[in-house]
């Protein structure tokens, strides 16, 4: 178990999933993560998730949060407090 800086036990609870059925795709997790943890892509009306530059970007039915770089998550859980659709699963380290 990690420390605070007062020396306050704190345990990590990183960023393990996002739902993109339950995304909105609104940034809110983007705009508070400075670590890069996420990015916005899109998913077509098969469920795919493509880039938002794609050729195919005219299907794109709704756009989603995905995960970019895991390694990268702190477990600081602010991404989780901003998520207006609770999509996001967190946890230990694995």
């Amino acid at each position: 178990m990690a420390q605070a800086r007062d020396g306050r036990d704190w345990r990590p609870e990183y960023l393990l999933a996002i739902d993109p059925g339950k995304c909105i795709g609104c940034g809110r997790c983007y705009k508070v993560c400075g670590r890069e943890v996420m990015t916005l892509k899109g998913m077509n009306d098969e469920g795919d998730v493509i880039e938002l530059d794609d050729e195919d970007a005219e299907d794109i039915e709704k756009k989603v949060m995905v995960m970019a770089d895991t390694g990268a998550c702190v477990g600081c859980g602010a991404c989780a407090r901003v998520c207006p659709s609770s999509c996001q699963t967190h946890g230990a380290a694995a």
